[in-house]
């Protein structure tokens, strides 16, 4: 394995460049797929990497088999004492972020959850945690929860079934075609499971720092995506573009990063100009020979080539193990 062994901890650099060409270049659901799939891939890499690396260390009470402790494993690995050292601490340290994040969507989630009581029954069109009257500008399909709070937000919680939750001060600065983009917003949100792409990214973030750039990157497309869901819904790209400038200079924001809401992420300026622009192309991978094909490409390679690595210093270290073990 030799030096091999670190490469898919520095690969992530590689995605750099499509994630900034990514976002305006591409259409926003081709980025997000592509940028959320690179992401993964990239830090179950370097994960398996850390795991490997603190495999074959000799580290006091490793509780793994004897033939892992055999010098020709540690061989495998350069420096294995300090660089098992190293990698213990960063897995260590990486397990625990990701803990971190997954708990708090989760104890989010289910808080609001519980706090809307049953969800049993047909979808309701716009009722309300209270009892009031349902918007008219509310959406078919997700129940929505308005509520009564002086707070201004809105974002969507994900669950099955999903809901739109939206505060009484948002929808009363929001004028009623705003209010449809909203709701807009907030279905497609739901429709494409944006929770799992923003949930993905955080945790590859956490996992390998290398990988932020593309976490903000998806964290932008999404609402892109979304943006552009709700343009088609509602016929009107600058209606959509006035309903995003205004949530954002009213929302608080959402209660975790790891769920999608209006005017919460990205750079909204950026947003409001993109939908008072001609609708992005849609297609599924950007042409070969242009920056953003040349960057996808690469980045494409970087992950291929990172799971090349794991897999053979997998491999590469089974086969010693097993023949260390048979002798």
């Amino acid at each position: 394995m030799g030096v091999f062994v670190f490469l898919p901890l520095v690969l992530p650099l590689s995605a750099w460049p499509i994630a900034r060409l990514a976002e305006t270049r591409l259409h926003p659901r081709a980025a997000t797929l592509l940028l959320t799939a690179v992401a993964v891939v990239m830090a179950g890499c370097s994960t398996l990497c850390l795991v490997m690396v603190v495999g074959t260390a000799r580290l006091p009470g490793n509780p793994l088999p004897d033939g892992w402790s055999d010098p020709r494993v540690r061989a495998a690995v350069p420096h294995d004492e300090i660089a098992g050292r190293a990698a213990l601490a960063a897995l260590v340290l990486v397990v625990a972020a990701c803990a971190r994040t997954l708990l708090r969507h989760r104890r989010v989630t289910r808080r609001a959850r519980r706090a809307f009581g049953p969800v049993g029954g047909p979808p309701l069109c716009g009722r309300t945690a209270g009892g009031r009257r349902p918007d008219p500008a509310a959406p078919p399909g997700p129940r929505v929860a308005v509520l009564p709070d002086s707070t201004p937000y809105a974002y969507a919680l994900p669950g099955g079934p999903g809901r739109i939750v939206v505060s009484t001060a948002l929808l009363a600065g929001l004028a009623p075609a705003e209010r449809r983009a909203l709701f807009a917003h907030e279905r497609a949100h739901l429709a494409a499971r944006h929770h799992r792409h923003l949930l993905a990214v955080h945790l590859a973030a956490r996992a390998t720092p290398f990988l932020v750039p593309l976490r903000a990157a998806v964290v932008y497309t999404a609402e892109r995506w979304a943006d552009e869901e709700a343009a088609r819904t509602v016929g009107d790209r600058r209606t959509v573009a006035r309903a995003i400038g205004r949530a954002a200079l009213l929302s608080a924001g959402t209660p975790a990063p790891t769920l999608a809401a209006l005017a919460a992420t990205g750079p909204v300026p950026r947003r409001v100009a993109a939908l008072l622009a001609p609708a992005p192309v849609a297609r599924t991978w950007p042409p070969a020979f242009t920056a953003v094909g040349l960057a996808a490409w690469g980045a494409a390679a970087g992950a291929l080539v990172s799971a090349m690595a794991s897999a053979n210093s997998a491999v590469t270290l089974f086969l010693i193990v097993h023949t260390t073990a048979s002798l």
